[in-house]
């Protein structure tokens, strides 16, 4: 095993097993994971220790087997020779067949554990704030749950059974050469340390060239990913001459990171097998000095021979053993660094016992009461905001780009919470509800469509528990796209692409709204709803939504402000300021910045 293979993530200042001591704590989370199956462990060690021990009985049978040969006298005892090479072919199958089943039974073991820890991972990042994934890359995201569990998998699954085989064969080895020859062992006392110095050495100063390789595949990873993504856009501004000149320097950047880690972490092998050879031919010379003194036979200088390679072989291997380990840490510890992170709700005693298995019914009234908010302590996004909204009305918000509109409706689904002031539901401080009842009572329609691979009847049903056909028919017929997916091949079964990449926008737009109206909610979030139809479907979608809307709190964020006009009450955000409330005409006979956007509207249309 190699150590340039997979040894990335650590500084080069530390030992290998300093290191590994200094992350005990996740090596013990490691083996939580690997002790839920104790009984194959237990048969995987079993088997270790059966198999090894039995090769290691190979070299003794063939010491045997070349001392039934007299030198000199031309006399082979052939019945010897014969009964120890036979004792030898069946040790080595058995071994064999152990090592095989060895191998099978710890890759069984590893997929368990990778499963358990890939759906732990997952199941976290579902429990997340919003605010997480804000902070982070999807594509580093991605990576944790399936490049860095790979890597945990890949050490459990070849890197143990290495641990397993090199103690049980080097102390195996090691005992076998004391009893031959205890003079010859005294060899190993120069290489052996030798070679360990050497390979700390090496790995010591490869080790942030393979740190600096992942974090150059990394930033490529994430290159790719964005251009991909935005194919559409590079192609609609003729930028492709410009993204390919972009990958090729990241491009050439990654292969020099990998180049060089990869180059000087191969000096590693044949520094070892020098050490190697060099104890081989010590060996041989001390070995046969003590022949001719008849201290030793000749078939005790073969046997201790083959077991010198297989002491010095693993002894040296587990260095690089560790090193590869340290890479399976390092990934566990990202991998664990997202188990760590606190899920979005951690409820109270309290609030469990309130949550209870009803549903709660909320009437629909929302205050806002001096709000502060931002991403960045350091920049507020909302000042002050307060407002009410009773339950059944429409509210709409106005205002410019970057005003707060959006963020807005994050405090409101409780994505974000405020830093300073309050929001009540029902009278109810929002922090006290448990977030799940408090999104459940509201319908959301977003401007970013979102769509999963699936047919279209599990992605209008999508929200809601135990719906009829029926119903998600009839909430299909009163958004307006029931004809359309009576056109589609499989009519309801149709199966969508990832994210809905065979229908337009439009289209997707619809089936989202059809799907906020199979839900049994008080209140209700549009934003942008209507910003990818036309002129014509949105006349139709309005007046489906009136329906939707009908008795409920409803907010709407909207730039066409025709859209708007109905609205009980308007509210125009102004760099995060509540600058004007009221209706169209009371904001219109004010003359203000309501006012000033109508005009600025009107004249641009005409």
């Amino acid at each position: 095993m190699a150590v340039h293979s997979r040894t990335d993530g650590v500084g080069g200042g530390k030992s290998a097993f300093r290191f590994l001591k200094e992350r005990k704590d996740t090596l013990r989370r490691m083996a939580r994971y690997l002790l839920q199956y104790r009984g194959l462990l237990l048969l995987a060690l079993f088997m270790a220790a059966a198999g090894n021990g039995l090769a290691l009985a190979g070299p003794l049978l063939s010491g045997y087997a070349i001392d039934a040969v007299e030198p000199g006298m031309g006399q082979v005892n052939l019945e010897k020779v014969f009964f120890y090479a036979g004792w030898m072919v069946v040790f080595y199958v058995v071994s064999a067949l152990l090592s095989y089943g060895l191998s099978a039974l710890m890759i069984t073991i590893s997929r368990k554990v990778v499963r358990q820890m890939r759906r732990d991972v997952f199941d976290r990042m579902l429990a997340l704030p919003v605010g997480y994934f804000d902070r982070h890359q999807t594509g580093e995201l991605l990576s944790r749950i399936s490049y860095d569990i790979d890597v945990v998998n890949e050490s459990m699954s070849s890197d143990l059974i290495q641990m397993l085989t090199t103690v049980i064969t080097v102390v195996g080895a090691l005992s076998m050469m004391i009893l031959i020859s205890p003079s010859l062992v005294l060899v190993f006392c120069f290489t052996v340390p030798l070679s360990v110095c050497i390979t700390r050495y090496i790995t010591g100063k490869t080790r942030p060239l393979f740190r600096a390789r992942s974090a150059a595949l990394g930033k490529l990873n994430g290159f790719v990913e964005e251009k991909v993504t935005g194919q559409k856009t590079i192609k609609a501004y003729c930028g492709e001459e410009k993204v390919m000149e972009a990958f090729a320097a990241g491009n050439k950047e990654a292969v020099k990171a990998y180049y060089k880690a990869e180059y000087y972490g191969s000096t590693v092998g044949p520094m070892v097998n020098f050490i190697n050879n060099l104890s081989l031919s010590l060996i041989s010379v001390f070995g046969a000095f003590l022949y001719l003194s008849g201290y030793m036979r000749v078939g005790q200088i073969s046997s201790f021979v083959l077991y010198s390679r297989k002491f010095s072989g693993p002894i040296n291997e587990l260095a690089n053993i560790v090193s590869d380990l340290q890479s399976a840490v390092a990934a566990a510890e990202r991998v664990f660094g997202v188990l760590d992170e606190l899920p979005e709700e951690q409820a109270k005693e309290g609030d469990r016992k309130k949550r209870g298995s009803s549903k709660e019914i909320f009437h629909g009234r929302v205050e806002f009461s001096h709000v502060e908010f931002g991403y960045e302590p350091e920049h507020m996004i909302l000042k002050d905001f307060s407002f009410e909204a009773k339950p059944g009305e429409m509210i709409a918000v106005v205002g410019p780009t970057g005003a707060g509109k959006t963020t807005l409706i994050n405090l409101l689904m409780r994505f974000y919470d405020p830093q300073s002031g309050e929001i009540k539901t029902d009278g109810r401080e929002s922090r006290t509800i448990p977030k799940k009842q408090l999104r459940r009572a509201y319908a959301m329609v977003l401007q970013d469509t979102w769509l999963f691979c699936g047919t279209v009847y599990e992605n209008l049903a999508y929200g809601r528990e135990n719906v009829t056909r029926e119903e998600v028919v009839a909430a299909a017929k009163a958004a307006q796209i029931h004809s359309f997916i009576m056109q589609l091949p499989d009519g309801y079964d149709t199966v969508l692409r990832e994210d809905g990449a065979n229908i337009s926008k439009g289209q997707k737009q619809l089936l989202t709204i059809g799907r906020a109206m199979l839900l049994d909610c008080s209140m209700v979030i549009l934003d942008e709803a209507t910003s990818n139809v036309d002129t014509r479907t949105e006349i139709q979608i309005q007046n489906a939504m009136m329906g939707l809307m009908k008795g409920k709190t409803c907010f709407v964020i909207a730039h066409r402000l025709s859209t708007i006009r109905n609205a009980d009450r308007i509210l125009v955000v102004d760099e995060g300021r509540m600058a004007e409330q009221g209706s169209h005409e009371e904001l219109m006979k004010q003359q203000g910045i309501y006012y000033r956007m109508q005009c600025s509207t009107y004249t641009a249309l005409h």
